[in-house]
């Protein structure tokens, strides 16, 4: 077994609002968020963001959008998949902590089968079978959602140096989508 040991990011900090993000849509909500220390999860963040955005300027985003970038890329690279991106926002010192975190779990030949049996699941060949994806995927094909999903959940801030003709590209909106079903909310 190998283990890998990682600085504890929350350390000394005043975390107010604290996310475990995937960029995935299936059970990725807690109804819970009352209370100090409650790790919100990424529908928590899609929910809170007309009212509460993460907003970073333009340089913290680059920065952000090119480690998520080489970072997923070693972990496919290695066969790693499902893990999450912790943000922690300290209102404080108006400063987000972020990290990649999780079990760094290989695709090995069981997660190959569960993949297959739940992609054959989802495409109805059994009985009462809801047509939703299937929570285990690829490692490239975790990457691609993964990074999809984190360059819409960070709002840049433009600065005078962002062009104007900045248009939005519609991947949040995509992902309000892909959470809704005939304009109701999935099951949580």
């Amino acid at each position: 077994m190998d283990i890998l040991v990682m600085e504890n990011l929350l350390f000394r900090r005043n975390v107010t609002r604290l996310y475990d993000l995937k960029g995935s849509s299936r059970s990725r909500y807690n109804p819970d968020t009352s209370g100090s220390n409650k790790v919100l999860l990424d529908q928590n963040l899609i929910e809170a963001m007309p009212t509460s955005p993460i907003f970073v300027g333009s340089k913290a985003k680059q920065l952000l959008d090119r480690a998520v970038w080489n970072d997923t890329n070693f972990l496919a690279s290695v066969d790693v998949m499902d893990y999450s991106l912790l943000v922690g926002v300290d209102e404080e010192k108006h400063e987000l902590v972020l990290g990649i975190i999780d079990f760094m779990r290989q695709y090995t030949w069981d997660k190959h089968l569960e993949t297959w049996a739940k992609s054959v699941q989802t495409a109805g060949m059994f009985a009462g079978a809801k047509i939703t994806p299937p929570t285990v995927i690829s490692p490239q094909q975790y990457k691609k959602r993964f990074r999809k999903a984190m360059t819409a959940y960070f709002v840049m801030v433009p600065d005078q140096w962002t062009p104007t003709t900045i248009a939005p590209d519609g991947s949040l909106s995509e992902l309000c989508e892909e959470n809704t079903q005939n304009g109701t909310p999935l099951e949580q």
